[in-house]
């Protein structure tokens, strides 16, 4: 699913939600409002996003490929993208458990196939470059794990979504709205 900018911004102040534990009712915060609303101020830019992500995701393990989306999302803190792709996620069949597992990967490798390390491990190192470069061990561990054309489709996605949420975290996209297509 490609990102979606429009969100509502309906408050959803939940106070008639109750504890099972006791008889007081929970009291959410008030949802924030977006600063903006981006894809209506700069559309040609925001449909230009949605073909660029059709064209990233080709040819890549569907499952790899919301793996990367909510890893990036996490280290981003982009709460939107993480409400979008957890929720895809799940609807394409995903378990819970290896979606809560992933912001703790490097000690839950065993609950992903070498190939799923080899591209989140890439998603970790080309979403945070204030080190530098992407280190040759990591390139390395995912060329032995992808042939050329779908390591540069890999490459491409983890871009992608890096942008996605530098939109949705400058211009506070609000999460929760986003309903996953059934699949």
């Amino acid at each position: 699913m490609t990102e979606n900018a429009n969100t509502s911004t309906t408050s959803t102040d939940s106070t008639d939600s109750t504890d099972s534990t006791d008889s007081q009712a929970k009291q959410y915060l008030h949802e924030h409002s977006p600063r903006l609303a981006w894809s209506e101020h700069a559309p040609e830019v925001f449909k230009a996003m949605i073909r660029l992500d059709a064209a990233a995701r080709k040819g890549l393990d569907p499952v790899i490929y919301e793996l990367v989306k909510i890893r990036a999302s996490q280290i981003n803190h982009c709460a939107l993208c993480l409400d979008m792709h957890t929720k895809d996620a799940l609807a394409a069949g995903e378990s819970v458990e290896r979606i809560i597992q992933l912001s703790a990967w490097e000690e839950s490798r065993h609950f992903y196939t070498a190939k799923e390390i080899a591209a989140i491990e890439l998603t970790d190192a080309i979403t945070v470059l204030t080190d530098g470069f992407v280190p040759d061990d990591v390139y390395e561990r995912a060329a032995k794990q992808f042939e050329e054309a779908e390591l540069t489709q890999l490459i491409a996605a983890i871009t992608v979504i890096n942008a996605w949420n530098r939109f949705g975290v400058s211009t506070r996209q609000v999460p929760g709205h986003y309903k996953a297509d059934a699949k």
